[in-house]
């Protein structure tokens, strides 16, 4: 057998959404976002299916679709991408990550996570034989600084990932974060590679910063991951979309061609409406999920399960410590044998090897419909009324 795959076996995110669906409870652990999918979107997908439209696009994607992302690009993000030669569509965020993974790195090669991390950059990471260099964010606050980024680093560092809203944290970057990252980035000569696919959920009148809209010298060294199924409520239509200077977009795009081919043809003819929705379905979904994220955050708090208020995505981490449970996976299960409600363990975003382990936390995902997070919620509260 291969040795990249040792110690490596499916998240705790999936583990625990089979245990919630065997156990009959309210899954709030995967973000599987199981919410509407605007009809303009849908309805454009079933006329490309109904009108044939479904051979291969070019290995970068359609056209028209690459024409409309540089045009979002440049009002919503600040990043002026050429449609031809900067913008990569690809079979999801995590295809766009892969694609960066082989094309820019060796065996070998370093890549800083900072941590709390998304699972999924550190097990592809692993997979394509590069060694995650893990950067410890301290909690509540998750701040990125200089110091912790140059503490991270090794002769065999290459690379930096940034996720922007985060997940499972909700932590956004403030320009000054972007800055520090970009001065190690310079000092280092290392590529960025920022995660944004949950550009559009933020709250408060945060601003989302993409980092390569921060200067011309980040903008060189940057690979930029977006992504569709959040937004549109996709997730199992795998679209994303990468952005890189040409030279690295192209090497981006042999990689999709050699794995994937391309995306789902239908698929991107079905997003390709999205661009045209008006900003008023994007003011509606960032007020909806405020209201879910102070619904579920209203009950942690209430029944002492500390939560870190997200400032965007759809996550939420929250101290169980207060339940004396060995490891956080014990807790998680202890909640939803005892309230009917899922998790996922903290641990799930943490190697482990740091101060900050995760064993004190979980996350709740609530990309749900209302009456489900309303539910979720009452049945937290009776819980903590019992323990």
């Amino acid at each position: 057998m291969n040795q990249r795959l040792e110690g490596l076996a499916q998240s705790d995110i999936r583990a625990m959404t089979k245990a919630a669906n065997a156990a009959g409870a309210i899954n709030l652990g995967q973000g599987i976002c199981d919410l509407p999918t605007p009809p303009s979107v849908a309805e454009a997908a079933i006329r490309a299916i109904q009108e044939q439209r479904s051979t291969y696009t070019y290995a970068e994607g359609d056209a028209d679709l690459r024409s409309k992302i540089a045009a979002k690009l440049a009002r919503v993000n600040g990043i002026e991408a050429d449609p031809e030669t900067d913008i990569i569509v690809t079979a999801g965020s995590a295809a766009a990550f892969t694609c960066v993974l082989h094309g820019l790195f060796d065996p070998g090669d370093g890549i800083l996570i900072p941590e709390p991390y998304y699972g999924y950059h550190v097990g592809a990471a692993k997979v394509a034989g590069l060694v995650p260099q893990f950067v410890g964010l301290a909690a509540p606050g998750f701040e990125l600084t200089e110091e912790s980024l140059r503490a991270a680093i090794t002769p065999a560092t290459r690379g930096l990932v940034l996720c922007t809203p985060s997940n499972p944290s909700g932590r956004m970057l403030s320009r000054e974060e972007i800055h520090a990252a970009e001065r190690i980035a310079e000092e280092f000569d290392l590529y960025v590679i920022t995660d944004e696919i949950y550009e559009s959920i933020t709250y408060d009148g945060r601003e989302h910063i993409s980092p390569a809209s921060t200067s011309a010298a980040m903008a060189a060294r940057s690979v930029t991951i977006l992504g569709l199924s959040k937004t549109f409520s996709i997730t199992g239509w795998r679209l994303g979309y990468a952005v890189a200077p040409p030279a690295l977009a192209e090497r981006l795009k042999l990689v999709h061609d050699l794995f994937y081919i391309c995306a789902p043809t239908p698929l991107q003819h079905g997003v390709a409406a999205g661009f045209d929705l008006p900003d008023s379905f994007f003011e509606e979904m960032r007020a909806d999920y405020a209201k879910k994220r102070d619904l579920i955050v209203g009950a942690l708090s209430d029944i002492g399960l500390a939560p870190v208020t997200p400032e965007g995505a759809y996550y939420v981490l929250a101290d169980v410590s207060r339940m004396g449970a060995a490891t956080a996976k014990d807790a998680a299960m202890q909640l939803m044998k005892e309230s009917g409600v899922a998790s996922v363990p903290g641990t799930a975003f943490f190697s482990g090897t740091g101060q900050e382990s995760g064993q004190g936390l979980v996350r709740f995902c609530y990309a749900k419909e209302f009456p489900v997070l309303e539910e979720a919620a009452q049945r937290l509260r009776a819980w903590g009324a019992t323990t």
